[in-house]
């Protein structure tokens, strides 16, 4: 477009530079101005109307000075609209108010369509001529896209204002009223320091570089230092532009009291004859009406080079003595001790000592002490009367003084109190110097010596004090007049420095009350003419609502009544000084006076109700998402599959900088080591992806700068060695944004070459992490907070303030990645143009770009990795830094269910699952007490004392790891689910390099204690980043493992490599951030053993399974444990069945050793009371905590049988027990009671089916003829036909069928039986015979006689169990 023809109207100061600019920038550009002559010089085609400028442009550009020309040029005679063709673009430069432009937007719509671009400018006429101007243009987006090119060839910044037309106007509006306001003080300022007798010039150089400097103080002052006032910004304009702020507060009922001052005087200036001059020549006023001239005058000196030959010439001292370490001074006096002077310092507040101290300064006890033997003594102190008490009050430093000493007075007092000071040193006769040397710069500058300090005195004073001076600053200068002449500077410094905050306050407030974007609008006006030093240093405060204070509006209430007290004397009206002297005191009088002195906004919050605060809103989840373009309709995931399985696609080499980001994906191998050797297997394999644990965000910077730069020689190298092989690096990062950024991404950029772009993708579905209008925000409920409000944000060594991800970039990035050069590819880009388009906009990306991503569904992740990999085909290369989802959507991963124990072979109760937490995030400590609430019935608990492992002696710390551990071993081995968790209040160092140091001891005890437990845990879980990677790595000593899936969405599922500790673990990654506060209670619950089964759940399973339970009966403890040993070495279910004969013999403590055995087993087992017959005993028997009883009434008349039956099985349901019931009678014996042959009964279907519906039992036992006890030599006749319609019948209802007898019964017989519905057999005489047989074998001991026993009977039962098909059937 740089060819294109553009209308230019308007070529006044401002508007013939512009418009050369355009030209320069290769634009045909016909132009229209009463003073045409000037622009044909330069080039510029000259029209004679508007209209013939406008003529065939897309483009014209309107810079004339007010409204009503504006109208003229556009609608008069030959007016432009006349000339231009339908969907034409006009951008607005003037300063207008916002209702005309909004007004003027509307009528242009309805003539030929004609699209307006209010965009006015900021930067002066130089800046205009070399196209650097500041540009703020808002408008449809239709437009701003047409102007773009035009806007770009005339400005050095461009920022483009939301909020559709007019926002742009509010935002001048805001610079006008803050440059408006610093002419004005500028001319008070200077006005003030030529009656001080401070040469004018000298003044100029000094305040450029202090506090007190603005763009305006550096631009307009050099016209009143010379006395020219040629108009390239007439005074007139201001009056105009101030006009129109006033106008707009006004109609917001917004009170501007020092914009009305400032208009005032501008309005005073342009009735004395001013108005046409140059907006400088307000000074003018002072000059008329108090007879001050502040043009200067060559005095032959320069303050720079008289503080460079005293330096050279500055006497040796080494002893210094240091009052008052408030927060500029404590950093002077450590940036003394940095420059090997001896420092003694005082101050009243005690901890402020102790800092000192640690920072290797001497303290001393009052002024006097530290005054003793110093060669100089300085003073920062906050006031004259502190200064006073410091030098002359009780314990003063004066008195302790060695003849010949010097002091240094820094703080900001009157030049009169300096003079008088002087005077009563010389009085003292003890050759006492006095340097009066205020400074200026803040507490950043104060500690890295880099103040500005405008310094007076004798000679003699100050050569004994030039090094010092120069050791404090980077801008030192010497000014003549002697003591009082630096506090002269100093004051007129203050009279800017505290205008300015006052303006800023009153500007950023008004901008608020606009509805301007406080963060934007600071962005802008630090880029525009508005702009000033305490503008940059102030406002970021109040947009961060913190006003810790490193300097407090008590000290402008104190520095501007210095300034107004010394007004008075020099008979100086300060009208502008004034008015902010009142608003700071009337934040004193509202109890802000400690606050700092950007708190002064506080005033207009309170009175107006506006918030400053540039907090991007809580927006509602729902709401928000609903609020988007539908998803793109097609899910890429089958073309990601297709490009995967053709070899297209790249190899992702993730390097995770710790082990939960492999929290969306499954079939992935995770490496815990780089080697090339290992590297080169991987890439044989020619895997979509791999992991590459690397734990780097438990790193030092520098160290994680190193690590990336080896792993990525060693991928680049072993990739070499691969025929075909091409790969892309994601450095997984978290999706709360925290980790070495830009550190890692450049290490990596510097080993693999440049890239097109470097992607940020931080969008994590199962984290809550949504990614839209590039502000990242974590869901909270149905809440979505910006990133930069959560505690994540303030992560010790992690922290961050921005949320939208551009500012994020250039704020991590520290400015080197500008925010308004990161590209982002959004959701409407995803979701309307699909893979294609995102293709289209990454391969139209500069190189070496930042791009963002934004994503608010996992569909949107893969049609953006969809459209990457389309570009990566077309040649473009890509770094990717990025959260977990990116990862599983670019290789085409889909979601499945949590795993669970019995996926991985895990049953029933093994040793106790390891749970260890070391991560701090608020969301884990909620957890971990939700855990402890939900889990506290059946969890051990072991804190491990944070400071006795980071903090105390290495004896303290290996009494605590020791400690732990054998407490854990303990646990475990007990089949206890056992957490170990680090105390739960949070130790931080005093820097970032501390809090990781305190964070790797506590790492390495964790990993300690894990590695010292010597019992194999039935699963380990990890809670932190940090955590996880050190136990698999360290504690584990794993190299690698496969990602198995999730443990619940979100928490990864490793099974760790042959090469570790314990071989296949299921190690679950959970991250410290993810889930809600029940989720750690969740996954330990699923993965806990299983309550102990009902037998019904047994009986129900079997008959899922096509199989049937043994149940043995037991008398003593060999029996019990021979039943539990078969079934966990079996991996079957079982029952433990007490006869009613056993349970006479042995009681209670052989149903408690049942019962806790079952409970205890690694696999399924119950307890059950056979044939209970007497109803007093039976309901005696439902206490014990037995899970079932048999209900036998079959020696009763069926009636009987029937109710016996019902009124227990009512009263066995009520506590969740099975009931068992007999219908026909066994002929046989057991333990004693037999029933004869002529007893004994088969079981009636018709009594069966009316049996099952009257009593409600879960389990039947049939007689089909078999017998208790042995089968006659003929063998068994069981009536199969009938047990299969007893099946048939009792399936309708819900029963299992159950077969007493089975000792004897062929491995045949028991098959069909099954096949026929039998779900439990029960079994007694082969174990007794097994249990009496190893009697007869002699031996030893008793405990030999009791092993061997159990051995046989164990070996009975494990060959039963096969028989019935439970083998291998746990659950």
């Amino acid at each position: 477009m740089a060819s294109a023809k553009v209308g230019f109207i308007g070529l006044g100061s401002m508007g013939l530079g512009m418009a050369s600019s355009l030209l320069r920038a290769g634009f045909q550009v016909q132009a229209y101005d009463l003073a045409m002559k000037r622009f044909n010089e330069c080039g510029g085609k000259i029209t004679s109307t508007a209209a013939d400028a406008s003529k065939d442009a897309a483009v014209v550009v309107i810079m004339v000075t007010n409204s009503n020309q504006v109208d003229n040029v556009l609608f008069g005679t030959n007016g432009a609209i006349s000339g231009l063709s339908n969907g034409s673009v006009i951008v607005l430069c003037s300063t207008v108010s916002p209702a005309y432009v909004q007004k003027l937007g509307k009528s242009l719509t309805g003539e030929k369509n004609i699209l307006l671009v209010d965009a006015p400018v900021s930067g002066g006429f130089a800046r205009a001529a070399s196209g650097g101007l500041t540009i703020m243009p808002s408008g449809a987006s239709e437009a701003l896209e047409k102007a773009r090119p035009v806007l770009s060839a005339m400005s050095e910044k461009l920022f483009i204002v939301e909020d559709g037309i007019g926002a742009g106007s509010k935002v001048k509006m805001v610079n006008q009223l803050l440059a408006g306001v610093h002419i004005a003080a500028a001319a008070e300022a200077m006005v003030l320091g030529a009656r001080a007798g401070i040469n004018t010039r000298i003044l100029y150089d000094i305040i450029s570089n202090a506090a007190g400097s603005s763009w305006v103080f550096a631009d307009r002052v050099p016209q009143m230092v010379n006395g020219d006032y040629t108009p390239h910004s007439a005074l007139n304009i201001f009056v105009k532009d101030l006009g129109i702020v006033l106008d707009e507060a006004k109609s917001l009922a917004f009170p501007l009291p020092l914009t009305a001052i400032a208009h005032q005087q501008f309005i005073h200036g342009s009735a004395c004859g001013y108005g046409e001059e140059a907006d400088a020549a307000i000074v003018k006023i002072w000059q008329r009406t108090a007879g001050v001239n502040v043009v200067a005058l060559d005095e032959g000196y320069s303050p720079e080079q008289i503080a460079h030959k005293v330096i050279t010439i500055s006497n040796t001292v080494e002893h210094i003595g240091f009052i008052g370490l408030g927060a500029m001074g404590f950093g002077m006096a450590t940036q003394l001790i940095k420059s090997n002077y001896h420092v003694c310092g005082f101050d009243v507040y005690e901890p402020t000592l102790s800092r000192f101290a640690k920072e290797g300064g001497l303290t001393g006890r009052s002024p006097a002490e530290v005054a003793k033997g110093a060669e100089v003594l300085i003073v920062m102190v906050t006031n004259e009367k502190q200064a006073e008490s410091a030098l002359f009050g009780d314990g003063g430093a004066v008195a302790a003084l060695s003849d010949g000493a010097s002091i240094v007075l820094c703080s900001t007092v009157s030049p009169g109190f300096i003079k008088e000071l002087e005077k009563r040193l010389a009085d003292e006769r003890r050759d006492l110097q006095l340097v009066d040397a205020p400074v200026s710069g803040g507490v950043v500058k104060a500690a890295s010596g880099k103040l500005t300090i405008m310094a007076a005195g004798t000679d003699e004073a100050l050569n004994r004090t030039g090094a010092i001076l120069s050791a404090l600053s980077e801008k030192l200068y010497i000014i003549k007049g002697g003591a009082g002449a630096g506090s002269s500077v100093k004051m007129v410094n203050q009279l800017l420095a505290g205008v300015h905050i006052a303006s800023a306050a009153e500007a950023m407030a008004f901008g608020a009350r606009l509805g301007l974007n406080t963060q934007n609008l600071f962005d802008i006006i630090s880029n525009a003419s508005g702009n000033s030093w305490m503008f940059g240093n102030r406002v970021p405060h109040m947009l961060e609502n913190d006003y810790t204070p490193h300097s407090a509006i008590d000290i402008f209430v104190k520095d501007l009544g210095i300034v107004l007290h010394e007004s008075r004397g020099l008979k100086i009206p300060l009208h502008i000084t004034a008015a902010a002297h009142q608003q700071f005191l009337l934040s004193s009088a509202a109890g802000w006076g400690r606050l700092d002195d950007a708190a002064v906004v506080k005033i207009f919050e309170k009175l107006t109700g506006v918030n400053v605060e540039a907090k991007l809103p809580v927006l509602p989840k729902e709401e928000t998402l609903k609020s988007l373009p539908p998803e793109w309709h097609v899910d890429p995931t089958e073309e990601i599959h297709r490009l995967e399985d053709n070899g297209v696609a790249k190899t992702l080499v993730v390097l995770d900088d710790d082990p939960t980001g492999t929290q969306t994906v499954h079939g992935v191998t995770v490496l815990t080591e780089w080697s090339f050797e290992s590297l080169v297997q991987q890439f044989r394999k020619r895997p979509s992806c791999f992991f590459i644990l690397t734990n780097s965000r438990a790193l030092s910077t520098e160290k994680a700068i190193l690590l990336t730069k080896e792993i990525c020689t060693n991928v680049k190298i072993a990739a070499a060695s691969v025929e075909n092989i091409g790969y892309t690096v994601v450095l997984r990062g978290d999706s709360t944004l925290r980790g070495h950024f830009p550190e890692e991404a450049d290490a990596a950029a510097s080993v693999i070459g440049e890239t097109d772009a470097w992607i940020l993708c931080p969008f994590f579905l199962q984290g809550g992490r949504y990614t839209i209008s590039d502000v990242h925000y974590v869901a909270d409920g149905n809440r979505l907070v910006p990133a930069g409000r959560t505690e994540f944000a303030k992560d010790a060594a992690f922290g961050y303030k921005a949320s939208n991800l551009r500012e994020w970039v250039e704020e991590k990035t520290k400015g080197r990645v500008s925010a308004t050069s990161v590209a982002s590819v959004s959701i409407e880009t995803i979701r309307n143009g699909g893979p294609d388009a995102v293709c289209q906009q990454l391969s139209n990306l500069q190189k070496g770009s930042v791009c963002v991503v934004n994503a608010a569904s996992e569909r949107d992740v893969s049609v953006f990795a969809a459209g990457m990999i389309k570009a990566e085909i077309k040649g473009k290369r890509f770094l990717c830094r990025t959260a977990a989802s990116f990862v599983s959507a670019r290789i085409g991963i889909k979601p499945k269910d949590a795993i669970t124990p019995r996926e991985l072979g895990i049953f029933g109760k093994q040793n106790g699952g390891l749970i260890v937490v070391g991560s701090y995030v608020p969301k884990t400590t909620k957890q971990v007490e939700e855990l402890k609430a939900q889990c506290g019935h059946f969890l051990k608990s072991i804190e491990v004392r944070v400071d006795a492992i980071a903090l105390k002696s290495e004896k303290e710390r290996e009494e605590e790891i020791n400690r732990t551990v054998e407490l854990a071993d303990i646990f475990l081995k007990s089949r206890n689910d056992t957490l170990v968790i680090t105390s739960r209040e949070l130790v931080k160092g005093s820097s970032a390099s501390e809090s990781l140091a305190i964070n790797s001891k506590v790492s390495s005890a964790l990993v300690e204690i894990v590695r010292r437990i010597q019992i194999r845990p039935r699963y380990l879980l990890a809670k932190g980043g940090i955590t996880s990677s050190d136990l698999a790595t360290k504690a584990m000593g794993a190299r690698h493992a496969e990602v198995v899936g999730q443990a619940l969405a979100g928490v990864p599922l490793w099974q760790l490599g042959p090469e570790s500790r314990h071989p296949g673990v299921p190690y679950i990654v959970f991250p410290g951030n993810v889930g809600g506060n029940d989720a750690l209670a969740q996954v330990v619950k699923n993965w806990s053993p299983p309550a102990r089964p009902s037998t019904r759940d047994l009986l129900l399973e079997a008959e899922r399974g096509g199989y049937a339970v043994g149940a043995f009966n037991v008398y003593n403890l060999e029996a019990v444990s021979a039943v539990v040993a078969a079934a966990e070495a079996e991996k079957s279910p079982a029952i433990l069945q007490i006869h009613p004969s056993a349970l006479k013999h042995g009681g209670l403590p052989l149903v408690a050793c049942c019962v806790s055995a079952a409970e205890h087993a690694a696999v399924p087992i119950t307890v059950h009371i056979d044939h209970a017959t007497d109803k007093k005993e039976l309901i005696e028997t439902l206490e014990m905590g037995v899970d079932s009883v048999m209900v036998d009434g079959s020696h009763l008349p069926f009636s009987e049988n029937v109710s016996y039956t019902k009124y227990i099985t009512d009263m066995a349901h009520v506590k969740g027990m099975t009931v068992e019931a007999e219908l026909g009678r066994l002929s046989g014996t057991e333990d004693n009671i037999t029933v004869e042959e002529y007893e004994a009964k088969l079981t009636d279907l018709t009594q069966a089916e009316e049996f099952l519906s009257q009593t409600g039992v879960d389990a039947l036992a049939v007689c089909i003829g078999n017998v208790h006890g042995k089968y006659p030599p003929t063998g068994p006749n069981l009536k199969l036909d009938l047990l299969k319609e007893l099946h048939f019948l009792a399936s309708r209802k819900g029963v299992m069928l159950v077969l007493h007898g089975a000792s004897g019964l062929s491995e045949e017989l028991v098959k069909a039986c099954i096949d026929f519905g039998v779900r439990k057999f029960n079994v007694n005489t082969e174990v007794r015979s097994a249990y009496m047989n190893a009697l007869q074998t002699p031996k030893k001991d008793l405990i030999d006689v009791m092993s061997f026993a159990r051995e046989s009977m164990q070996a009975v039962v494990a060959e039963k169990m096969h028989i019935f098909g439970s083998a291998g059937k746990a659950y």
